[in-house]
Order: C-alpha cells, then structure tokens, then sequence
C-alpha cells in the first residue's frame, strides 16, 4: 500500500495501489463548512471560561449580599474547578457512546437549568451547589467540542482548528471580567446569571437545529444516514448530498451502557510514561495561572483601592487578550510545525514533494508540535518571577504613585505563555488518542482543574502569610521544578507513543 496520496484537496485520503477508486474522504464536510462548525462548536464550549471568569469581579458584592466573607465566596471557585475537572470525564466517555449532539444536549440543558436557579440565589448553600451544576453543565463542552474537531479534521488541519477553538472560549475568559464587573455594578450579581441564561438557550436552540452528529461510529464519515435524535432538524430540510447515496438509514451500532470503570479508563493513560509527562507539565502551568487569575481581584484591590467595579472588570482584559492571541497565533504556528515536519518526514522516506502524507504510526507526531514549547515555557517562568514583585515596588509607588501598567503585562504574557502550552498539549493529546479525542481531552482537563483547584485553594493563604512577591516566587519556583519534563517528552515522547502505537497494532 502506498504511504502517500496524490495531491487534490486535503479532503480526500490515500489510494490504494491498483485501485482505480480512491478511498472516501475523511469527511463529507467541506473546508468552509468544517470551519463553521468548529466557530459553532467552539461558541458553546466559551461557556466554560464565560462562567468561570464573568463572576469573578462580583465576589465582594456577593460575600456582603449574602453575608458571608470572601474567603468563602472563594471557596465556589474551588468547587467550580474541581466539578469542571471531573464532569468531563463522565460526559466524555458518554460521548464517545452515544454521540457528541445527545451529550451537547444534556450538558447545555443542566447548564441552563443551573443558570436559571442561580438568579434566584439566596443562601451561600444554595451559591454551592448551584455553581458545581453550572460548571458539571458547561466544562464537558470543552471536550466534547475537542471531539467534534478530531471527528472531522486531518491532522495537518487539526492544529489550527483546535488554537481557533481555544481562541473562542478564551474570548468568553477576556471579556467575561468586563461584563461581570458593568452588570454586577448596574443591576447586581444577579443580572450575571440572567445573561448566561438567556445566551445558553440560543446556543441550545442553535444546536438542535444545526450540529450534525459527528462521532464516526455513529456517523462514519457524515454519509451514515442517522435517524431520531442524531440528526438535526435542518437535515429535514436539506439532507446532506451524500446522503442520496444511501438507499436506507444505517443500521445502528450496539451500544454498551456507561459505567464508572468505563468513564473514568482513560485515567489509565496517565501510566504512559509520554502521556505522564504532557499532562504533569500542562496541570502545572494552568495551576499557575489560576493562581493568578483568581487572585486578581484580591491584589488589585490591596494594591489600588480606588479602582471601581468596571475598572476592576477591564484589568482582567490583559489576561483574556493573552490567551485569546496564543490560542489563535499557537493554531497557526502548530500547523507550520506539523507541515514543516512532514516536509522532513517525506525526503527522509522518499515521498515525492507535491503529494502528501498517509500519516502512519511512525510519523514524529510529538516533536512536530513540541518545538517552541521551551520558548513558552520560560517565558512563563519569567513572567511568573516578575509579576509579584510587580505590586511591591514601594519604592517607585512613593515616587511615582500606583501603576498598574508592570502586573496588567505580567498578566498578559502569563496567559500568552500559559495558553500556549495548554494548546501544545491538547493538540498532541489528540494526535496520541485520535480514536478517543473527548476522553483524552476530559483527562487532560481532569488533571489540570484538580491541580489547578488545589493552587486557588492555597494562594490567598499564601499571599496572606508571604505577601504577593514571595508568594509568586514560590509559585514560579514550583513551575521551573517541572520544566525538565518539558526535554523528557522532546527526548522520548516519540519513541513512548509509537511504542504504544506498535502494542496496540498487535
């Protein structure tokens, strides 16, 4: 069998040699309409970050509405995270069994119900358990849409698809603050919720009526004819082309009902030693800009008490605008890599220049995507090492008066670099598991969020006892300990996943 395909479009894969036919193409869906669904896609899963981030310029005005101190308001940011970290992984595994629409369904639903009641909070019990069903309801469409994308995509396509789909949800985390901080100030905290109420139902509706189902078990390649409901209402109107090839609905596969063991196998992944390494480094540097990220407010306003609501709203738009430019510009630069290795990889096999690669076990997946991780990673470092010091330059404060310019671009390279590293490693995680997408990716968010939830839990204390410049150098401390396994994976990732690779294909 030939190891390459002619050059057409990237829609099709390889011939065979002999064949007169070339095989199906990966998906029906053309290159447009593959980007419009991972923008629609990518527009439900920013309700993750929109939740999380939209509500943190409205704890104090939360903690005095319902009587209860910051400290505890705090505490619904730990549970959101560890709720987030672990709901993915039972909705992930469903998703892989009974389709990405159903499960895209039910999460959207639980997360408009939870909106819905949290308007009408009360009590800080009420403010728990609420937010732990809001965060179980939005935090799953991360991975399922990470699904959708690897459902549909080549893996040279696959890089740009997934920054693009961070670059989205990350718009919800730069905007969210700004919105939180004019709505918590106009109508009060309450106002949040009715907001994201009213959006999730739109995005619901849109759902229902666009998402086509996308699992390849279930829908092949888009020409399996679904039925029920795993076809969207539009396909009742303009049924896909394909479609008129198939003289009846596909018969459908046997599916087994979801068990704990079930949901939580990918935890198994963890014992590859190439997988160990990704996630450890990846749940590090999100851990360490939760650190920051939750503990803005707090410092902005013992650094400059002046600041009102809005205002403290807008000094969350560095962070966000961070992430939003990694995640669109770390989209583009995955893919150059990936081409670029595959440039290497066809002289090095004998595949002529003008066609392309069938991408088989042996192509070097991860250090075609690791390549600049150790530019980020220290840029990360350094940016972590500076940014306490940033609020205790008592110094130049006496002189010159408060100047929030240092900690807002601090800020902003944190999450530039952090999310840089964050979109290396889905990207990778995806190209290791292809078969499993959103399981890998509920792994990768499993580990981050618990870690991550545990690093919000412990830095206002923190801070409390060290003060912020101390209390960032023993985060960044932290952070430079695990940067090692950054030149562990370049070393012998490659050679651990295609190993894996070989043991499966026995």
């Amino acid at each position: 069998m030939s190891a390459h395909m002619s050059k057409s479009d990237s829609e099709s894969l390889p011939e065979p040699v002999g064949q007169s036919d070339p095989r199906p193409p990966y998906h029906i869906l053309s290159y447009k309409q593959k980007w419009n669904l991972v923008i629609f896609v990518s527009l439900a899963a920013s309700f993750s970050p929109l939740s999380s981030n939209i509500y943190f310029p409205a704890i104090d005005a939360i903690s005095r509405d319902l009587g209860v101190n910051a400290s505890l308001i705090a505490l619904t940011i730990t549970v959101y995270m560890v709720v987030q970290g672990i709901a993915p992984s039972l909705l992930g595994a469903f998703s892989e069994t009974y389709g990405r629409r159903l499960t895209f369904a039910i999460t959207l639903t639980i997360y408009t119900a939870a909106n819905l009641a949290l308007a009408f909070t009360s009590n800080y019990a009420m403010l728990m358990v609420l937010r732990g069903f809001q965060a179980a309801g939005s935090a799953a469409t991360i991975s399922i849409s990470a699904g959708v994308i690897a459902d549909i995509a080549y893996p040279q396509e696959r890089g740009r698809f997934i920054g693009t789909n961070a670059g989205i949800r990350m718009t919800g985390q730069a905007i969210g603050p700004i919105i939180g901080g004019l709505l918590n100030s106009q109508w009060g905290f309450r106002s949040i919720f009715w907001l994201l109420f009213v959006t999730s139902i739109v995005v619901l509706g849109a759902l229902l009526i666009f998402l086509p189902e996308t699992q390849r078990s279930i829908a092949g390649n888009g020409t399996n004819v679904v039925s029920g409901f795993q076809k969207p209402f539009i396909y009742y109107i303009r049924p896909p082309s394909a479609w008129s090839k198939s003289a009846e609905t596909t018969a459908p596969v046997p599916r087994s009902l979801i068990t704990f063991k079930k949901a939580f196998s990918p935890l198994a992944y963890i014992l590859e030693k190439d997988i160990a390494a990704l996630l450890a480094w990846g749940a590090v540097a999100y851990t360490a800009w939760s650190m920051v990220t939750s503990s803005t407010t707090t410092m902005l306003l013992l650094g400059f008490p002046l600041l009102t609501e809005w205002q403290l709203g807008l000094c969350f738009l560095p962070n966000g605008l961070g992430c939003i430019i990694s995640s669109l510009s770390t989209g583009w630069i995955l893919d150059q890599g990936f081409n670029r290795a595959q440039e290497r990889y066809k002289v090095e096999h004998g595949i002529p220049a003008d066609e392309n690669v069938d991408h088989s076990r042996d192509f070097p997946y991860v250090q075609a995507r690791l390549r600049l991780m150790p530019i980020f990673s220290i840029l990360l470092v350094i940016s972590l090492a500076l940014y306490g010091p940033s609020f205790e330059f008592n110094d130049l404060r006496k002189h010159f008066g408060p100047n929030l310019a240092a900690p807002l671009i601090l800020q902003f390279l944190i999450a530039f670099s952090a999310t840089a590293i964050f979109n290396i490693n889905s990207t990778v995680l995806i190209d290791c598991f292809p078969e499993r997408p959103a399981s890998a990716t509920a792994l990768n968010n499993l580990c981050r969020c618990l870690l991550g939830a545990a690093g919000v839990s412990v830095i206002q204390p923190l801070i409390g006892a060290l003060k912020a410049m101390k209390a960032f150098f023993v985060v960044s401390g932290v952070v430079l300990l695990f940067a090692p396994l950054i030149w562990v994976e370049w070393k012998w990732g490659e050679k651990w996943r295609q190993e894996r690779e070989n043991r499966r294909a026995q």
